[in-house]
């Protein structure tokens, strides 16, 4: 088969070994694959979680048809169209195990707009949900809303109930776009009093939920923007993996910091995740109300070309690759 490939020389599109199904894992023939900022880092020869390193596959969902099934499988059978998280989805074949898949809606939902999903669906849900234990009344801060994980993460906070939903851009453009997605109040995390407008907008009681994709550079901001016993889940560090924390702040406001990654859950932690979401918002996602957009496709051979645009930070929304 095909595939985007990790070399010394850079991802390559070139011949790579089909895998096979074990007893719990799927087999899917790969219609369209969608990027993430962690292939990024695994296409520059770094590693992510257990996956990296020259001879790696790149990718991290996609969507498409199974072909075969393992053993133990019993919820798929070939000629399921299906979307999943998987490693290795820019490929002409992927494997995922069986409880990270789902079955795309009939809907006319698009190989391509399903690829965009499932990283975004369980990323976001488990982040809200699970550990930032969101109730229906309260406000929510999605730092780096404008990515296709925060878009999504908006909306589901608003369809779960939120009060006022908030985001952050650095971008004009972007920001001006984001009351697209269900956000209530666009933020600018240069302005160093983004903070106080996000007491005013929570009559001075600061947010809930703080779901941070960014990190470093905006740890003690988020905390005074917090509420007392608010809670901040640290999902990505885009700006750092290192910076200054206020210990005082964070005691003073009792906020609980909690930190989430799928590279260090098990496959059974994966699936309660998967089954969680699936049960919180697939009617919703069914019925069309959550959605993301696609900036722009590639042809799989293109996948380095995919790769350079997103790490151009130019896009918005997802970036497809077409199988």
């Amino acid at each position: 088969m095909k595939a985007a490939v990790v070399t010394e020389s850079g991802v390559q599109y070139k011949d790579a070994p089909k895998p096979s199904p074990k007893p719990n894992e799927i087999l899917i023939k790969v219609k369209a694959a969608s990027l993430n900022r962690a292939d990024l880092a695994v296409a520059s020869g770094q590693a992510h979680g257990r996956v990296g390193g020259p001879g790696t596959i790149v990718g991290l969902e996609c969507a498409g048809e199974v072909e075969a099934v393992g053993a133990e499988v019993k919820d798929f059978k070939p000629g399921d169209r299906v979307m999943s998280s998987a490693a290795g989805g820019f490929a002409e074949y992927a494997v995922a195990d069986w409880g990270r898949a789902h079955k795309i809606p009939a809907n006319n939902m698009s190989y391509e707009q399903a690829a965009c999903m499932p990283v975004a669906v369980q990323t976001m849900h488990n982040a809200l949900v699970g550990a930032g234990r969101l109730k229906k009344g309260e406000s929510v801060l999605i730092q780096g809303a404008s990515s296709g994980v925060g878009l999504l993460g908006m909306q589901i906070a608003k369809f779960l109930g939120a009060s006022i939903v908030m985001g952050t851009s650095t971008n004009d453009g972007r920001r001006a776009r984001l009351k697209e997605f269900g956000c209530d109040l666009a933020l600018d995390t240069r302005d160093p009093k983004w903070p106080d407008k996000v007491k005013e907008a929570t009559g001075g009681k600061g947010v809930d939920l703080i779901v941070d994709q960014v990190s470093a550079s905006v740890a003690n901001q988020n905390m005074e923007a917090a509420a007392i016993l608010g809670r901040i889940v640290n999902v990505g560090r885009l700006g750092g993996m290192k910076g200054e924390f206020n210990y005082d702040l964070h005691a003073l406001k009792r906020i609980d910091y909690i930190g989430v990654t799928f590279r260090t859950r098990s496959p059974e932690e994966v699936r309660d995740i998967v089954k969680a979401a699936r049960a919180d918002l697939w009617p919703a996602i069914e019925a069309g109300k959550l959605s993301l957009p696609i900036d722009k496709t590639f042809p799989l051979a293109q996948a380095a070309e995919a790769l350079a645009h997103m790490k151009a930070n130019a896009h918005f929304g997802k970036i497809v690759l077409v199988v």
